[in-house]
């Protein structure tokens, strides 16, 4: 693990964080799964490219599937 993937995953993490709280407070499915997803895929990845590219979709997702 190197620099990269700590400060991307911090990053993504936070922003899943918000997803997730957002959609449990709203009852929100398509955010919460989002923000879940976010908040534990940078453990298992450790290639800098998948976690900003994965990071990047699943932060968009909420935004393109209302849910």
């Amino acid at each position: 693990m190197n620099e990269a993937t700590l400060i991307w995953g911090v990053i993504f993490g936070s922003i899943g964080l918000g997803f997730f709280v957002y959609g449990k407070k709203q009852k929100a499915i398509i955010p919460m799964i989002s923000g879940l997803v976010l908040m534990v895929f940078p453990y298992f990845v450790s290639n800098v490219y998948l976690i900003v590219l994965t990071g990047v979709v699943f932060s968009i997702l909420p935004f393109v599937v209302k849910g």
